[in-house]
């Protein structure tokens, strides 16, 4: 915890809550906790104030990133709650949630203070996997691609050494033939090899 230069507090001049500039301040030392005067910028009136803020707790995460995994630790404030499907930084790695456990059992949801582990998976970059159709032979490949990054239906798409056009793509609710969707979405994209031609 460090003194800001400003605090958005209740005033008891205005009765509301009003930009307040800091005058002076100190933090405690065991416990999260900061005595400020401070000044309001609406009516000027200058009084003390107490914030207290709890402790943050450390969580531990494991971490999947491209087969391989390793355990974290992040600091989240006690009465956050993480839900399945939650994105967030763990270090300088952007995760997706995949799991979470409190008292020994997996749940969708919960406060930050009562879990005991987070599963989460690397989601800065997503493995995309495509079913590649060369002639009478289809053959399972994958690329890399941002979470928000769009695949449409027609895209000409690179894949090792070859170029391949996506004719369709399989995602949870069903197939899509026409239009975009997000990797993120995807469960498998369909595409077929471009022949080359020496014209």
């Amino acid at each position: 915890m460090t003194i800001p230069n400003a605090l958005y507090i209740e005033c008891p001049t205005c009765g509301e809550k009003t930009l307040h500039e800091v005058l002076k301040g100190k933090i405690g030392r065991k416990r999260m906790v900061m005595e400020t005067t401070v000044k309001c910028r609406e009516c000027g009136h200058t009084h003390s104030t107490v914030i207290r803020e709890e402790k943050p707790v450390e969580v531990p995460v494991i971490v999947s990133d491209q087969g391989e995994s390793r355990k974290e630790c992040i600091e989240l404030e006690p009465d956050g709650v993480l839900s399945l499907e939650d994105e967030l930084f763990v270090g300088e790695t952007y995760v997706v949630i995949t799991s979470i456990e409190t008292d020994g059992r997996r749940v969708r949801r919960a406060p930050a203070e009562s879990i005991d582990t987070i599963w989460a998976k690397r989601y800065d970059k997503i493995k995309v996997k495509i079913s590649l159709n060369k002639g009478h032979k289809t053959l399972p490949s994958e690329i890399f691609a941002l979470p928000d990054e769009e695949f449409f239906v027609g895209d000409i798409i690179p894949i090792g050494r070859e170029k391949a056009v996506i004719h369709q793509m399989k995602v949870r609710g069903g197939m899509v033939r026409d239009g975009g969707v997000e990797a993120r979405d995807v469960v498998r994209i369909y595409a077929k090899v471009m022949r080359v031609t020496n014209a």
